[in-house]
C-alpha cells in the first residue's frame, strides 16, 4: 500500500470537483491552496457553471478533461458524492479525496448507510479514497496540497522536512501539531487529515510515511485504530527501518472515548490494553500535541542512547536541580562520573565547585575560554553517560554555536536546554537552531520527556533485534482445537484445554457418587475440595456448590451430599454432571492469567494477582500474545504487588521461573485462538515456593455471546 499511494500523494495531474473562486467556500480555499502551494502538475477545476477558476481553465465534467487525473478532490453536497465517484470510475481515476460531510461521523443509521454506499461505489470502480469528512493532505516534499487549511496560507513558505504528521482530525493535526512544529523550527515532509477513514485509513497513511524516504519520524493523532493486526504490521515495518512513531491515542478516559465516537463515528478499545500494546510494539505514546513535535526534535537525529543515564552541565545550579528532579519522575537517572572523568574535570572547575552529576560550573566559569566546551566533551564521553544535556541561559553567539557544534558531532543524544537568549545576535533563536537540525528545548520537562522517549525507543529496538522466542515444546494444538468445538465448557473441559498447553492443576477426579468421591480423596492423600460440575452453574461458590479443605471419609461423604443439595436448591433445572474431587493446594501465591478479546487487537493476555485482589486493586498487566520469557517477566514487574512474589516479611519467594513459563505457554493459547470468540481465565493459578512449580486451581472458558461457563 505504501508504494501504491505514491500517486495519491504526488499525482501527475489533479482535478477538483466543486471548484470555485469564492474563498468563503471550502472548494475555493482548496483551489487557492493547491495553486499557491507550487504544485507543478496539471490542475483541472471542474464546475459546469464556470469557464475559469483563479485563471485556470474550468471544465464541466471529468469526461471533458484531456486526460484521466491521478487524484480527484470532491467538494459536493453529500448525496452528490456517489455520482462523482461513478464519474471518476468512468475515467479510470485511481484516487479521490472526499471532503464532503454528512456520513458516518453523524452517528446515525442514515449516515452510516450513506458512507457504506460510498465505499461500495468506490470498490465497484477500482477507486481508493480519503475521507469523507476530512481536510485532505499536504506533501511538502513534492509541493502538493489538497486541503483548505489556513496553516499554509500564502504558499509553500516552509521548507520540506523530515517529520510526517498523520491525523484523523483537521485542526489538531494541521494547526496544533504541524503548524506549531514548523513554528518551533521543524520541517514537515507530509501531513494528512483523513477524517472518517471509510476506505483508506489512518494506518495506510502511517505506512506510507514509514516508507517515505524523506521522513525520519512519524507523528500520529489517532481517534481510532481500525485493525490491531495491521497496527502490529506497520509498527514492525517502522522498527525495521528504525523510524520512531510518536502517537496520541484519544480515548484515555470515558469522556474522551465519547468525544471520539461523536467526532468521527469511532469505537475505541480499552485504553489500558492500547497502552500496553503501544509499549510492546515500540509506539511512543504521549498525551498532548506539543509532546509530539518536541519528541521529534531529538528522535529525528537517529541517535540511540544505550540506557537512561543522563548528564547535565550548566552555570545555573537552579536549572540543574530542576533537571535532576524532573528526570527522576521520568525514569531517568544521573550517574556519578568515573574516576578518570572526575580527575580530568577537576583542573577545569573553579575551586569551590564539585564534580557531581549534574555538574554546576557556577558563575565563576563565565568568560573562561572554552571551559564549558571542554567540560562538556569530558562529561559526554564518560562511559556511564548515555545522553548529555548542556544547559545554556543567556550566552554569546560563539558559545551557543560551539555547544551546538559539539551536539552535532556527538554519537550520543545531546539535546540543548536553552532557557534564555543570545546576548549578541538576535538572529540566533531556538527555532533557527532546530531548523538547522539541532534539538533545542526551552524548559527541562519537554527536554527530558524527549530524552526518556529516545531511551525507551532505543531499548525497544534492541529487543526488536533479538530472535523471536520459539513456541514452547509439548503443546497439543490439534487436541485444543477439538476441545474448542464443544458447545459448553465446564471446569473439566477448561482444564483439559489448558493441559494441551502444559498447564496442569492438582490431582482431580470427576465422580458420580459419594463412595467414588471417598475413594478419589483417599488416593490424593490429603485434604480435598469438592465442586459440582455443571454447565448451568457458572458461579458455583454463590450456589454453595463448593466445599474446601475436606479431610477423611465422613467429611467427604457429607460434603458430597451438601454440594449437590445446594446446587439443586439454587437452580433446580441445572444439569449436574457429577462432582469434581480436587486435591487442595496450599502455601502459594494466587495469580490470575486471562485471555480477553479486545475490540481493536483481538486476543489480549492479562496477568495479575488472583482471587479478590484483581477486582479490588485492578493490578493487571496486558500484552499482545505470544510473549517471550523476558516479556512475561516484565509483565510481572509492572505489577504493584510484584514484591509479594519475591517474598516479604519472612514469606518464601515464589517459583518465578515456573510462573514465567506458565505465562508464556498461556500466551500461546491466546495466540492460537486468534479471532475465535473465546475468553479464558485461570483464577487462581497457585504459584508455589521456589522449585515447586505452579498449579491451575480454577479455570474458565467463555464463548463470547454465551453466559459464563466454568467459573467458580
Amino acid at each position: 500500500m505504501a508504494h501504491a499511494l505514491t500517486r495519491f500523494f504526488a499525482p501527475r495531474s489533479v482535478a477538483f470537483i466543486g471548484a470555485t473562486e469564492d474563498l468563503g467556500k471550502f472548494g475555493g480555499r482548496c483551489m487557492r491552496q493547491l495553486i499557491d502551494f507550487g504544485y507543478g502538475g496539471a490542475i483541472y477545476p471542474i464546475n459546469p457553471k464556470r469557464d475559469q477558476v483563479f485563471g485556470q481553465r474550468c471544465y464541466p465534467s471529468l469526461a471533458a478533461l484531456p486526460e484521466a487525473p491521478d487524484h480527484v478532490g470532491i467538494v459536493l453536497p453529500g448525496p452528490a458524492v456517489v455520482g462523482a465517484l461513478v464519474e471518476c470510475g468512468g475515467r479510470g481515476v485511481p484516487f479521490a479525496t472526499v471532503f464532503s460531510a454528512g456520513f458516518g461521523e453523524q452517528g446515525t443509521e442514515a449516515g452510516r448507510a450513506a458512507q457504506a454506499q460510498l465505499v461500495a461505489t468506490a470498490r465497484a470502480h477500482g477507486i481508493r479514497f480519503m475521507g469523507p469528512n476530512c481536510n485532505g493532505l499536504i506533501n511538502f516534499t513534492d509541493s502538493f496540497a489538497l486541503t483548505s487549511t489556513g496553516a499554509i496560507t500564502g504558499g509553500a513558505l516552509r521548507p520540506a522536512g523530515d517529520v510526517a504528521v498523520v491525523s484523523q482530525s483537521g485542526g489538531a493535526g494541521q494547526v496544533n501539531t504541524m503548524w506549531r512544529a514548523q513554528e518551533a523550527g521543524l520541517g514537515i515532509s507530509v501531513q494528512v487529515s483523513c477524517g472518517n477513514d471509510a476506505d483508506l485509513d489512518l494506518l495506510d497513511y502511517v505506512e506510507f510515511a514509514v516508507e517515505h524516504p524523506q521522513t525520519k519520524v512519524v507523528l500520529v493523532l489517532a481517534e481510532r485504530i481500525a485493525s490491531g493486526a495491521r497496527l502490529r504490521q506497520v509498527a514492525a515495518r517502522a522498527a525495521a527501518r528504525r523510524k520512531p512513531i510518536v502517537m496520541i491515542k484519544f480515548g484515555r478516559t470515558e469522556a474522551g472515548s465519547r468525544a471520539a465516537a461523536s467526532h468521527t463515528g469511532a469505537i475505541t478499545g480499552a485504553d489500558a490494553v492500547f497502552e500496553a500494546a503501544a509499549r510492546q510494539l515500540g509506539l511512543l505514546r504521549v498525551e498532548d500535541c506539543p509532546e509530539l513535535y518536541e519528541a521529534a526534535m531529538l528522535l529525528r537525529q537517529g541517535r540511540h542512547p544505550a540506557g537512561t543515564g543522563v548528564a547535565a552541565l550548566s552555570i545555573s545550579g537552579g536549572n540543574l536541580v530542576l533537571l535532576a528532579e524532573t528526570g527522576a519522575g521520568l525514569g531517568l537517572h544521573f550517574p556519578g562520573y568515573t574516576a578518570e572523568t572526575t580527575a580530568k574535570l577537576q583542573p577545569l572547575l573553579p575551586g569551590f565547585t564539585g564534580t557531581a552529576n549534574p555538574t554546576d560550573l557556577s558563575a565563576g566559569a563565565i568568560g573562561a575560554k572554552d571551559l564549558f566546551g571542554q567540560a562538556t566533551r569530558l562529561i559526554r564521553d564518560d562511559p556511564g553517560v548515555d545522553t548529555m544535556v548542556p544547559v545554556l541561559t543567556i550566552a554569546p553567539a560563539a558559545d551557543i554555536r560551539a555547544t551546538c557544534a559539539l551536539a552535532a558531532e556527538s554519537a550520543k543524544p545531546m539535546p540543548v536546554l536553552w532557557s534564555g537568549k543570545c546576548s549578541d545576535d538576535a538572529g540566533i533563536t531556538p527555532a533557527a537552531l532546530v531548523a538547522a537540525g539541532h534539538a533545542v528545548y526551552r524548559d527541562p520537562l519537554p527536554c527530558l520527556r524527549a530524552v526518556a522517549l529516545a531511551a525507551r525507543h532505543a531499548a525497544f529496538l534492541r529487543r526488536f533485534a533479538e530472535p523471536a522466542a520459539p513456541r514452547p515444546a509439548g503443546m497439543d494444538q490439534a487436541r485444543a482445537a477439538t476441545l474448542l468445538r464443544a458447545e459448553r465448557f465446564t471446569e473439566v473441559e477448561a482444564r483439559a484445554l489448558l493441559a494441551c498447553y502444559g498447564l496442569h492443576g492438582p490431582a482431580e477426579a470427576l465422580v458420580a457418587d459419594a463412595a467414588a468421591a471417598q475413594r478419589a480423596a483417599a488416593g490424593m492423600g490429603g485434604a480435598v475440595a469438592l465442586k459440582v460440575a455443571s454447565p448451568d452453574l457458572p458461579h458455583k461458590t454463590e450456589a454453595g456448590a463448593v466445599k474446601l479443605g475436606l479431610l477423611g471419609e465422613a467429611a467427604v461423604a457429607a460434603g458430597y451430599a451438601e454440594v449437590l443439595a445446594n446446587a439443586r436448591a439454587y437452580r433446580p433445572d441445572a444439569r449436574l454432571e457429577g462432582v469434581l474431587v480436587q486435591e487442595m493446594v496450599t502455601g502459594g501465591q494466587e495469580m490470575l492469567l486471562g485471555i480477553t478479546q479486545d475490540a481493536t487487537f483481538g486476543p489480549v493476555l492479562a496477568v495479575g494477582f488472583g482471587g479478590i485482589l484483581v477486582e479490588v486493586l485492578k493490578d493487571v498487566a496486558f500484552r499482545l500474545p505470544p510473549v517471550s520469557p523476558a516479556e512475561a517477566e516484565a509483565m510481572l514487574r509492572e505489577l504493584r504487588l510484584f514484591p509479594l512474589l519475591q517474598g516479604v516479611r519472612g514469606a518464601p519467594a515464589s517459583d518465578l521461573p515456573a510462573l514465567v513459563a506458565a505465562i508464556c505457554r498461556f500466551s500461546w493459547l491466546a495466540a492460537d485462538l486468534g479471532e475465535a470468540p473465546f475468553e479464558v481465565e485461570v483464577n487462581p493459578l497457585i504459584v508455589l515456593p521456589q522449585g515447586r512449580g505452579v498449579r491451575v486451581v480454577d479455570a474458565l472458558v467463555v464463548r463470547r455471546g454465551q453466559s459464563v461457563i466454568g467459573a467458580d
